[in-house]
C-alpha cells in the first residue's frame, strides 16, 4: 500500500492523490444507491466505468490482473463519490467496515484478491486507519452489462453524521 498522505482530513488526502469525489450516479435498474440503518451506511454495488461506460471483460481472458486492479480502483473513486453524497462530508466516516468483491472471471482465474486490491489499498490511502477493512473477493461467470468488475461496501459514520 502507498504512503498515505499525512492529513487527517480525506478532502486533503484525495486532493494530494488528484482525486475529486465523482457525482451520485443514477441507478440502473430498481433500487437505491445507499441506505442507512443506525450508523452503518450500506453502498450497493458499483460497476467499474471507463470513459463513463462499462468496463468490459473477463479476467483471465481478455483482462489481465493488473487491469482489473486499475478497474477496481475506479470503483473505489466511485464509491466514495456515493460515501460523500450520502454523508455531505466524508470526515464524517469514522470506518470502512466491508468491502465486497464481484470479479467477472474464467473458472481458472483465481487472483480476484489481487484485482480487489485496487480498491482496498485507494481505500486505505484515503481514510488512513479507517480504511481498513474486513472484505470478501469473489469470482463470478458475469457481471451486469458486462463490466469486469464490481464492488459493494458498508460504512460506519459518527454519531453526529446526519444522511443526506
Amino acid at each position: 500500500m502507498s504512503a498515505t498522505p499525512a492529513s487527517n482530513n480525506v478532502y486533503d488526502r484525495l486532493n494530494a492523490l488528484g482525486i475529486t469525489p465523482p457525482p451520485l450516479a443514477v441507478p440502473a435498474a430498481a433500487y437505491v444507491p445507499f441506505v442507512r440503518s443506525g450508523k452503518l451506511l450500506f453502498v450497493s454495488g458499483h460497476i467499474a466505468k471507463q470513459d463513463g461506460k462499462p468496463w468490459v471483460g473477463q479476467l483471465g481472458k481478455d483482462v489481465d490482473t493488473a487491469t482489473g486492479k486499475l478497474a477496481a480502483r475506479a470503483i473505489a473513486i466511485d464509491l466514495i463519490g456515493t460515501l460523500h453524497a450520502a454523508v455531505g462530508d466524508l470526515n464524517k466516516i469514522s470506518r470502512i467496515v466491508k468491502v465486497m468483491s464481484l470479479v467477472n472471471s474464467t473458472p481458472d482465474f483465481t487472483e480476484q484478491h489481487l484485482v480487489t486490491n485496487g480498491c482496498s489499498e485507494l481505500l486505505g490511502e484515503v481514510f488512513g486507519e479507517a480504511g481498513k477493512h474486513a472484505r470478501s473477493a469473489f469470482g463470478v461467470a458475469q457481471i451486469p452489462l458486462g463490466a469486469c468488475v464490481e464492488i459493494e461496501l458498508i460504512a460506519e459514520i459518527h454519531d453526529s453524521a446526519e444522511a443526506a
